[in-house]
């Protein structure tokens, strides 16, 4: 599995209550299991009018195929290489 980041524009969605996020994890959930194993949604970084979420994918389209039933946009979908952190300076 490739990981991907993908860039979603939605409007307010850093002003959502936990009900209303609720809802879109919920129906997230619901694509997802139609389309495993071929993805996994990893996490998601809620901000202002976006959200930035992490994902396993066996390619890009199929990241465009679980936006595309959800209804949640991929304004940009960027595959990760390789990750760093604070540790990788002292390997």
């Amino acid at each position: 599995m490739r990981m991907f980041v993908i860039e979603r524009d939605i409007p307010e969605i850093g002003t959502f209550e936990r009900e209303q996020l609720r809802e879109a994890a919920q129906k997230s959930n619901e694509v997802l299991r139609q389309l495993a194993p071929d993805i996994q949604w990893q996490h998601s970084y809620v901000a202002g009018d976006k959200t930035f979420c992490v994902y396993l994918a066996t390619d890009e389209a199929m990241v465009l195929k679980h936006a595309e039933i959800s209804g949640f946009p991929a304004n940009k979908i960027t595959e990760i290489k390789c990750m760093i952190d604070p540790t990788t300076a002292n390997a």
